[in-house]
C-alpha cells in the first residue's frame, strides 16, 4: 500500500532588540518583553503609580487630614496665619500703644489670648474646608497620574509592536516532513471494522 505525507512549517522568530532613551523591547522565539529604561520619567511614573495606587485610592475614598497633601496645606496656612496675625497685630496695635504708654502688659497678653482663639478658629474651619475639597484634589490628581500612566503602556505597547515586525523580518522557516504507511493505518482501523460486523451479525 502507499504512504500519507506530512508536512509541518514551524517560524523560529530572529533575536531583536529595540531601544531608545525611554524605553526598550526584546523578541526571540519565547515572545516580546518591553520596559522602561532606568532613570526616565516613565519609568518613575510607572513605579509610582505601581506602588502608591492602594493608599491614593484610600485616600480619594477615605478623605482625611493625615494624607501628605493635606497635612502640608494645612501646616502651611497654620503657620501662615499665625505670622501674618501677630505681625499685624503687634505693628497695628501693641507697638502703638505700648509707645504711647496706653496698653497694660495684662491688656496685651488678652490680645494675643484674643487672637490665638481667632486663629484656631480660623484654622478649624480651614481644615472643614480641606476635608470638603480632598476628594475632588485626590480625583483630578489621580486622573493625571493614570493618564500619564496609560501613555508610557502604549507607549510600551508600540514598542513590543516595533520589535516583533523587526524581528518576524528576521524570522526563518522549518519544514520537517513525515511519512505514515497507508498499510499501518489499515492495520490499525481493521480491529475496530471486525468488532462493528460481529456485532451487527
Amino acid at each position: 500500500m502507499g504512504s500519507k505525507s506530512t508536512t509541518t512549517t514551524r517560524t523560529i522568530y530572529g533575536n531583536t532588540t529595540t531601544q531608545n532613551p525611554y524605553a526598550y523591547a526584546k523578541t526571540n522565539n519565547s515572545g516580546t518583553v518591553a520596559g522602561f529604561q532606568n532613570g526616565t520619567a516613565l519609568n518613575s511614573i510607572y513605579n509610582f503609580v505601581n506602588n502608591s495606587i492602594d493608599s491614593l485610592l484610600n485616600d480619594y475614598m477615605n478623605p482625611n487630614l493625615n494624607s501628605v497633601t493635606n497635612r502640608a496645606k494645612l501646616n502651611s496656612f497654620a503657620n501662615t496665619l499665625s505670622t501674618q496675625t501677630r505681625t499685624n497685630m503687634e505693628n497695628n496695635i501693641v507697638n502703638p500703644l505700648s509707645k504711647r504708654n496706653m496698653i497694660r502688659s495684662s491688656q496685651a497678653q488678652d490680645l494675643y489670648k484674643n487672637l490665638s482663639n481667632q486663629n484656631i478658629s480660623a484654622i478649624a474651619n480651614y481644615a472643614n474646608d480641606l476635608i470638603s475639597s480632598s476628594q475632588n484634589d485626590s480625583a483630578k490628581m489621580l486622573a493625571n497620574l493614570l493618564s500619564y500612566y496609560m501613555q508610557g503602556a502604549n507607549y510600551l505597547s508600540d514598542m513590543q509592536s516595533h520589535s516583533l515586525s523587526a524581528s518576524s523580518g528576521n524570522a526563518t522557516q522549518t519544514k520537517n516532513a513525515s511519512n505514515e504507511s497507508a498499510s499501518n493505518a489499515v492495520a490499525e482501523i481493521l480491529p475496530i471494522v471486525i468488532a462493528a460486523i460481529s456485532a451487527m451479525a
